[in-house]
């Protein structure tokens, strides 16, 4: 005999949807996907060509560790809402492809015209303190832009924003890892120039490129929080401030304020690092509370009792839930059910915000369907398995 839910019946919710909703990634989002692979093939064919096979491919497994952190990171980040794999892989794609075949075609242009408006600057300082964090972030910056619109429905707040944002700077940060580690090796320094290159790139500082471009991330996820896609441009140039100036700091702190490694990383890198984790860890609170408020909404309409609340809305209850989901065979659809419910809080915080409303009704009809139906198949199996 397995144990009862950890939730309580309730009358037979009531479908309210009277029309279908399309499901799915869409035709856009997959030939997105597609043609971001297409150009990160070709990148990868011409730094065969410049670098050597054998040097691409060892390069690239090296770059892959940094490049785990930093996923690792962001799924950390995304658990309580997780985002479509789909949209992962192209922010992932713009980033490691897109956004670094724009950063090497125009960055030779911009490095020109800054050389040309300031005469009296170092070269030195002009193209890794100024054109790098100007072409770079603008270029991984619009690959976000991309996802705010193609991905609407998930596309919810500040911490989406940090997740498609960081997946684009993770991926720059593989290909220019790649990039860099290739030129230690091919420059006479050895095994030892790769190893420091390694170390102060990959290990000491992987989440640079993530950090860049989230703030860029941060200031977009505000913005359709609060007035939907109406001042999406607007809030693109200002969240471009932070993500070029945090760049520009981070590049030129060695060339213009320190002349010591370790002291500028102890001092400005690590305290930056620190801080974004806070800030981030004050978003994710924030992410549920939003979901526990909006779903308690529901349960005042009687589509969830309060102890499905609770399940759904907290770390402790998801983690009973899906323990005693577990034990009776039904983990996937609890995660399904959990998952739903998150993407229904959201759709009705964004109803509530007034943004896209037919679109979000409609969304929000399929996902009250979507909980029905999953909540009806776990009570089936929990019944099957109490009579056994």
């Amino acid at each position: 005999m397995s144990a009862p839910p950890p939730w309580e019946s309730q009358q037979p919710v009531q479908p309210v949807w009277d029309r279908a909703v399309r499901r799915g990634p869409g035709v856009v989002n997959v030939l997105l996907v597609i043609i971001a692979a297409l150009v990160l093939v070709v990148l990868a064919w011409f730094l065969s060509s410049s670098l050597g096979g054998g040097a691409l491919i060892s390069c690239g497994i090296l770059a892959l560790i940094p490049l785990s952190i930093c996923i690792a990171g962001l799924m950390w980040i995304d658990r309580w809402d997780p985002e479509p794999r789909g949209a992962l892989w192209f922010a992932f794609l713009w980033g490691a492809g897109i956004s670094v075949v724009a950063a090497l075609l125009l960055g030779s242009y911009v490095t020109e015209l800054l050389s040309l408006a300031l005469a009296s600057t170092s070269s030195d300082v002009i193209g890794p303190v100024l054109q790098a964090p100007l072409v770079e972030e603008i270029a991984k910056g619009l690959g976000v832009l991309v996802l705010v619109f193609s991905r609407r429905s998930h596309f919810d707040g500040p911490v989406d924003g940090i997740v498609y944002a960081g997946m684009v700077g993770a991926g720059f940060a593989f290909t220019e890892n790649i990039l860099y580690f290739g030129a230690a090796a091919l420059d006479g320094g050895g095994l030892g120039g790769l190893v420091a290159v390694f170390v102060i790139r990959g290990l000491f500082s992987p989440f640079a490129h993530v950090m860049f471009t989230a703030a860029l991330g941060v200031v977009l996820g505000l913005a359709v929080a609060r007035s939907g896609t109406r001042f999406i441009f607007p809030a693109f140039i200002v969240g471009l401030v932070p993500a070029i100036a945090g760049h520009m700091l981070w590049n030129g702190g060695l060339l213009v304020l320190f002349t010591d490694f370790f002291e500028f990383y102890f001092l400005i890198q690590l305290p930056l690092f620190l801080a974004a984790l806070a800030s981030i860890m004050a978003l994710r609170r924030a992410e549920r509370r939003v979901t526990e408020d909006r779903l308690g909404g529901y349960a005042a309409a009687g589509w969830f009792t309060g102890q499905e609340v609770h399940m759904l809305a907290t770390r402790g209850g998801r983690s009973q839930a899906l323990g005693w989901a577990r034990r009776i065979g039904r983990q996937r659809t609890m995660k399904a059910f959990i998952r739903s419910a998150t993407r229904l809080a959201f759709t009705r915080q964004r109803i509530m915000a007034g943004h896209d409303l037919q679109l979000n009704v409609g969304r929000e009809q399929l996902l009250l369907a979507d909980v029905t139906r999953l909540r009806h198949e776990l009570l089936t199996t929990a019944a099957a398995n109490t009579r056994g």
